[in-house]
């Protein structure tokens, strides 16, 4: 218990209460605007023809294959210029574009459910979005929870991103505190570092037992089984 207690104090100036939540702002904000931008960007590319659809289709999959090491520099001079660095918003604010990842997952949801449903909907006075939030989007809510639960392990988890972008020690996320506790110039201090590390993870695995029949749900149901 002591280890634990010496832990959550980190430096007296600075406790884990402020890392944990620097957490789970940053991770609930950016999984809220990936999930809901991917199923919107998913419904338009199944739902609604335009000129070039497959084209930006394709092109939606040449960025899933990029690693984020070959755009890091591009997007830290780019959000450098912005005078974003040192915030939040160059890690919460492109997830509101969507991850290629999810869109391809929602897609294969939508495409499974017929259009008669559009048809009955747009009868009864619904506009496009109207279509799509009242009658598309409860209907893929096994991908939907599916995404939810990936994106949230991925941010929680992150840790290049806020090394990238935050400088400011009251702004650091958990992982970026965790790396604090080594001090190359003295003694590191494990046994508060198991401790945080231990505590670290405790969000993680309390999702995953709330919703884990609907990541199984999720992935069976869009192919991916195999």
């Amino acid at each position: 218990m002591d280890n634990y207690v010496r832990g959550w104090k980190f430096n007296n100036s600075i406790t884990f209460t402020t890392f944990f939540k620097n957490s789970f702002f940053y991770t609930i904000v950016s999984t809220l605007g990936a999930v809901f931008a991917s199923s919107l960007v998913a419904y338009g590319f199944s739902r609604i023809p335009f000129k070039g659809r497959n084209f930006w289709y394709a092109l939606m999959f040449v960025t899933m294959m990029l690693p984020y090491q070959v755009v890091m520099v591009p997007q830290f001079i780019l959000f450098q210029k912005m005078g974003w660095v040192n915030t939040f918003k160059p890690l919460i604010i492109p997830q509101f574009a969507g991850l290629p990842f999810f869109i391809f997952l929602m897609i294969q949801f939508i495409r499974q459910i017929p259009y008669e449903l559009d048809d009955s909907a747009k009868i009864d006075g619904c506009n496009r979005f109207g279509v799509f939030w009242r009658i598309l989007f409860p209907l893929i809510k096994p991908a939907v929870i599916t995404s939810t639960i990936f994106s949230f392990y991925w941010r929680w988890d992150d840790f290049l991103g806020p090394l990238l972008f935050l400088n400011n020690p009251k702004q650091y996320t958990v992982s970026l505190a965790l790396r604090m506790f080594s001090d190359p110039q003295t003694s590191t201090d494990w046994s508060a570092v198991f401790a945080m590390g231990t505590l670290s993870l405790v969000p993680v695995i309390l999702i995953f037992l709330v919703f884990q029949k609907y990541i199984v749900e999720g992935l069976v149901t869009t192919g991916m089984k195999n």
